[in-house]
């Protein structure tokens, strides 16, 4: 089972990510956190360490750039932002801090599950691929 932390402070999207998880038969014990804080407390206490890490960048308290930057020097764990903005400067921003991929979240609902699918998918082969798989 993947164990993933989703970062994300509308509760629609966090319950159209479950849907997207659902849909692309991933089984997954998803933890949310709804703000920045609060994910960053999570990923501080010692017994959570989640596979892999969904997060939005527009987040109350400390932005997801913000948390980029408190787990740059911890690139063990998979990020992909997955988020509303199409902002160059942004995604720039994310990848250099760390993020394996940013996805601007598609505006249709095929398009969201779709975009979900494909981004566990890629992660799943690369943890594959690196003897990590899950």
């Amino acid at each position: 089972m993947l164990h993933i932390l989703l970062v994300e402070d509308s509760s629609a999207q966090v319950l159209l990510i479950r849907e997207a998880l659902r849909r692309c038969s991933v089984p997954a014990d998803v933890a949310i956190a709804y703000d920045g804080e609060q994910a960053l407390r999570m990923l501080q206490e010692t017994d959570f360490r989640p596979d892999f890490i969904i997060l939005d960048l527009n987040l109350p308290k400390f932005s997801g750039l913000d948390l980029l930057e408190r787990f740059h020097n911890d690139r063990k764990i998979p990020i992909a932002v997955f988020t509303g903005s199409a902002n160059e400067a942004d995604r720039s921003r994310a990848l250099s801090l760390g993020a394996r991929e940013y996805v601007t979240k598609p505006a249709s609902f095929d398009g969201f599950m779709t975009a979900i699918c494909g981004m566990l998918q890629r992660w799943r082969a690369d943890a594959a691929a690196a003897g990590t798989g899950v």
